[in-house]
């Protein structure tokens, strides 16, 4: 008796019955091997039939095909000699050699099956510690510290709603008391997203410097940079504002990013609405910088739409008046406090459901 089972490259192969080498393994090429496949139970074979073919050298007289779940599949064949009897094989032996290649082939289909399983779950596996990496990766390009300056308490958090997000916040040292407060949203979610956020941080760390000397020539370079290295229906929301602790006055660019929200020491609520469009669409771009001076006691919020956007549905979305509320609620705390304490309403309002990814820069000045 000689067993042969399916291999990977679809042949079957003598797993049992130490077959001769010249039928260690049968091609489905031959006319007796795919035939096998549509019978219902073990064939008897005379020598004449087997002469000159694969099984010749194999000697059998019966084939019993073990099939699979689907018509003309087949996983493997049982060979049979003669009987030691030398009487011909009974109809309950064919009934059992049945019996026993169907229960073959319901173990076989089993084992398929939990390697398949075990080959998804090692695949999700990797996945999930190369998502973790990326997360980590990304998250330490993201500030580890809240800068410090005399006159401004600023901090900021970002939440993904993935494992990676497109969402991007920095503080970059512009030396002197000069502080940079940049937000940007990518378009998209997920990794592609993540690596657009990569590319903007990239150019900006690499060329903050020029914001100086003139905060225009940067963030026309770095549009440039950013169309040339994207595909065309990706861009980047972003705001860009220096704030200078000598003067304590802040320039800005808003390049198409939700308004920050000024909350005045006196009540008023400041929008700083788009002085640009948004980065990566157009390889022509300019912009118009904006300046205001903050007074002591003023809180300056700048966020993403997944602060704004966030709720259960569209109906109850936190939006901007929430935004503005909270911030009145809180004006009296540390920056790092009035950003938990907004985080937490939001989180409140959406129910622990997030959509998006929810970014927030908190800057409070603090001193005359």
């Amino acid at each position: 008796m000689f067993v042969y089972l399916e291999d990977r490259d679809g042949h079957l192969f003598g797993y049992a019955g130490d077959p001769p080498p010249a039928a260690m393994t049968l091609s489905g090429s031959g006319a007796e091997i795919p035939e096998l496949a549509n019978r219902n139970g073990p064939v008897e074979l005379i020598p004449e039939e087997v002469q000159g073919t694969q099984l010749a050298s194999l000697g059998p007289e019966c084939l019993v095909p073990i099939r699979g779940s689907s018509e003309g599949t087949l996983l493997g064949v049982v060979v049979l000699g003669a009987r030691l009897s030398e009487e011909p094989y009974s109809a309950s032996d064919k009934r059992l050699l049945a019996s026993v290649a169907s229960q073959s082939a319901i173990a076989m289909r089993s084992i398929t099956l939990a390697e398949k399983m075990a080959e998804q779950m090692e695949t999700q596996r990797r996945a999930e510690q190369e998502m973790q990496i990326a997360r980590e990766v990304q998250s330490r390009l993201l500030p580890q510290q809240a800068p410090t300056l005399k006159t401004l308490d600023c901090c900021g958090r970002c939440i993904q709603t993935r494992a990676v997000g497109g969402d991007y916040y920095d503080f970059l040292d512009l030396g002197a008391g000069r502080l940079a407060l940049v937000l940007a949203d990518i378009s998209g979610k997920g990794m592609s997203a993540a690596l657009l956020m990569a590319n903007l941080q990239a150019s900006l760390r690499g060329q903050y410097a020029l914001a100086l000397e003139s905060l225009g020539s940067l963030l026309r370079s770095v549009n440039r940079l950013f169309y040339k290295n994207t595909e065309s229906n990706h861009y980047a929301t972003m705001f860009f504002a220096i704030y200078d602790d000598g003067t304590r006055k802040l320039r800005y660019v808003n390049c198409g990013h939700n308004p920050p929200i000024l909350l005045r020491s006196n009540g008023l609520v400041e929008r700083l609405s788009a002085t640009a469009t948004v980065l990566g669409l157009f390889e022509e771009w300019e912009c118009t910088i904006t300046e205001c001076e903050l007074s002591c006691g003023d809180v300056l919020v700048i966020y993403t739409d997944g602060i704004s956007e966030a709720g259960p549905n569209e109906e109850q979305e936190f939006g901007e008046g929430c935004l503005i509320l909270a911030i009145q609620k809180y004006r009296q705390q540390p920056a790092r406090e009035i950003l938990d304490n907004i985080l937490n309403d939001v989180q409140q309002v959406s129910r622990g459901r997030q959509a998006d990814d929810m970014t927030l820069i908190v800057a409070f000045r603090s001193e005359p």
